[in-house]
C-alpha cells in the first residue's frame, strides 16, 4: 500500500511511502483484538475495591433476637448482613485483574488494528514534525490542514517528544504516542492515525522483529 507524504500544511511533498503488507495489509483477526483490548483495559483497573465483611467490623457479638418465633429472618449480632448498616456478604476484595497474553497474539492484534485503519483509509503520513516550544494553536492548525481536526486523532512519533506532547495535551480529540508504545486499544480508539515518516520504519522494525 502506497501513501503520499504530506507536510504539516497538508500539502503533498511529492514523496511516497510504502506500507508493509505484512503489517498493514493482513486479514484482521477480531478475536485477537478482543483479547488484547480486554487485557489492556484489565491492566488499567486498580483493583483496590474493598467492602467490609463481618470479621472487618467492630460491634457487639450479642445475639439481638431469639433464633425462631419472631416472624423474621434469623440473625445474630449487630453486624449481620440482613440488618441495615450490617456487613456485606462476599463483598469485593483487593485483587489483580491483569492476565497473561502470548506475544504472538498481541502482535497479531496490533497488526489487525493497523490493518483496519489502512482498509478504512484512516492513515495519514506526514513528514517529521519539529516544534521548538509547546503551542496548542500550532497543533490544531496542523490537524486542520491534514483534515483530521474534526475527529479523534492519534499522532505516532518515532520517539517521545515532550514539546509535541504538551502541545496536544489539552485537546480532547488528540493524543500523541511513541511508535514503540503503540497498542491495539489506542489505535482503534482513534478515528484517524497520523504517522510521521520516521515512525513508519520504527513500526515495521518492531512488528517484523
Amino acid at each position: 500500500m502506497e501513501l503520499s507524504i504530506l507536510n504539516i500544511k497538508g500539502e503533498d511533498t511529492g514523496r511516497k511511502v510504502t506500507l508493509n503488507d505484512a503489517i498493514f495489509g493482513i486479514e484482521p483477526n477480531d478475536h485477537a483484538i478482543y483479547l488484547d483490548v480486554k487485557q489492556y483495559m484489565a491492566n488499567q483497573r486498580q483493583g483496590t475495591h474493598k467492602a467490609k465483611e463481618r470479621s472487618d467490623m467492630s460491634g457487639s457479638t450479642r445475639k439481638l433476637i431469639r433464633q425462631k418465633g419472631g416472624g423474621g429472618a434469623r440473625r445474630g449480632d449487630i453486624n449481620s448482613p440482613v440488618l441495615v448498616g450490617g456487613a456485606r456478604v462476599f463483598g469485593p476484595k483487593p485483587r489483580d485483574y491483569s492476565f497473561k497474553l502470548n506475544k504472538k497474539v498481541k502482535s497479531l492484534a496490533r497488526k489487525s488494528a493497523l490493518a483496519y485503519k489502512a482498509k478504512g483509509n484512516a492513515i495519514v503520513i506526514v513528514e517529521d514534525i519539529t516544534m521548538e516550544v509547546p503551542k496548542t494553536k500550532d497543533f490544531i492548525s496542523m490537524a486542520k490542514s491534514l483534515n483530521v481536526g474534526d475527529k479523534k486523532l492519534l499522532l505516532v512519533l518515532p520517539e517521545n517528544n515532550k514539546t509535541i506532547y504538551l502541545s496536544a495535551r489539552n485537546l480532547k480529540k488528540a493524543s500523541v504516542i511513541a511508535a514503540s508504545e503503540l497498542n491495539t486499544y489506542r489505535v482503534l480508539d482513534a478515528a484517524n492515525l497520523v504517522i510521521t515518516e520516521s515512525s513508519v520504519a520504527v513500526i515495521e522494525k518492531l512488528f517484523n522483529a
